[in-house]
């Protein structure tokens, strides 16, 4: 699946409690240096899940700050024909990708820049570079049109967020090889934990599956390698029938419901799939109940029944990445700075075993 071999090196995942971006650059610099990601601000209103990635969609409405698509508005025919045709230009044609509505501006993403001129500056140490995007089944449930109906249920306004969505991330991963060979995006995915509920009945596996399918396929044609985000329990198979190179997820509150899926595990692992594993909780009580030792003690019970699928210790710690469970922009920033150091610490005490 990849020549990436991370051997438990740490990982963040890109939401930060700060308001300065150079700031929030220097710190992840500082604790996860060979692999660092560009950060997302929260407290910035255009830096939301929805927003950030929002820009170059049809139809895009604002009323008393609630964002919608309205398929109704005047123009909105000519703003997806447009829309297409850019598409067309530019997947099909050869016409220029960055200078395409396909690209990340200062203003909903002053943080990518930022990182990218950092990580050029410091491009000798890398292993490689982490970028993220929100993924296409949270992006078109979380988005709605003017009648309140997630735009998932529009399979225009499903097709055009989806190619949108996998253009960004291509424009990404172009950028960040600039620097650096290996690239990860991660595709961040947390209504995927809705997966099996009343909410998503109607949705099915195979419309989840094309939809990731082709955004992963739009980084891999840049040569990165894709990853999808899950910050709680969901349908794993899904996940993995998608084709993931790596898989990101709670492994300190979930890793139980995970290994209940062995055979599809042991698939994974085989095939050369990546944990990054998140075992260093984002919420603030579990941050101040735990250390870095009773954390490595987790990761060694975990290890343990991933041995039981018939691998070495060795070659699990080599396909894996050691994360947060989620991101921390929802957590005061003294929270924040320990879920660093525990991420940073407890790597470095798995990987000095070896």
């Amino acid at each position: 699946m990849t020549k990436f071999t991370p051997r438990a090196l740490p990982v963040l995942i890109g939401s930060l409690p700060l308001q300065e971006h150079a700031a929030a650059t220097e710190l992840i610099m500082a604790h996860t240096p060979e692999i660092p990601l560009w950060p997302q601000l929260p407290v910035f209103r255009d830096e939301g899940m929805l927003r950030q990635f929002l820009p170059g969609l049809p139809g895009i409405s604002e009323t008393e700050g609630k964002l919608v698509i309205n398929t109704e508005k005047d123009g909105f025919e000519a703003e997806i024909l447009a829309f297409y045709e850019e598409y067309l230009a530019v997947a099909e044609s050869g016409a220029d990708l960055a200078d395409s509505r396909f690209t990340l501006s200062r203003k909903e993403a002053k943080g990518f820049f930022t990182f990218l001129e950092m990580a050029n500056r410091k491009k000798e140490s890398l292993v490689a570079l982490k970028g993220q995007i929100t993924g296409p089944i949270t992006f078109c449930t979380g988005l709605v049109d003017q009648q309140g109906r997630a735009i998932f249920y529009n399979d225009q306004l499903r097709d055009a967020a989806v190619k949108l969505l996998a253009l960004k991330a291509r424009w990404q991963t172009r950028r960040m090889r600039e620097i650096t060979e290996t690239v990860l995006l991660f595709f961040d995915e947390p209504a995927l934990a809705g997966l099996g509920s009343s909410a998503f009945i109607t949705i099915t596996a195979d419309e989840i599956i094309a939809c990731l399918a082709e955004t992963f396929d739009a980084v891999r044609a840049e040569g990165g390698l894709v990853g999808v985000h899950v910050c709680a329990n969901t349908e794993w198979p899904v996940i993995f029938d998608a084709g993931i190179d790596i898989l990101s997820y709670d492994a300190y509150s979930f890793f139980d419901r995970l290994i209940l899926y062995p055979e599809h595990l042991r698939g994974f692992l085989e095939r050369g799939g990546i944990l990054a594993t998140g075992i260093v909780p984002t919420d603030e009580e579990r941050i101040d109940m735990e250390s870095v030792d009773s954390l490595v003690a987790r990761w060694d019970l975990q290890t343990t029944q991933l041995e039981q699928l018939g691998f070495s210790r060795d070659r699990i710690i080599a396909q894996t990445l050691i994360t947060p469970s989620c991101g921390t922009g929802s957590i005061s920033p003294n929270h924040a700075r320990k879920v660093l150091e525990m991420t940073r610490d407890v790597s470095a005490a798995i990987r000095s075993r070896q």
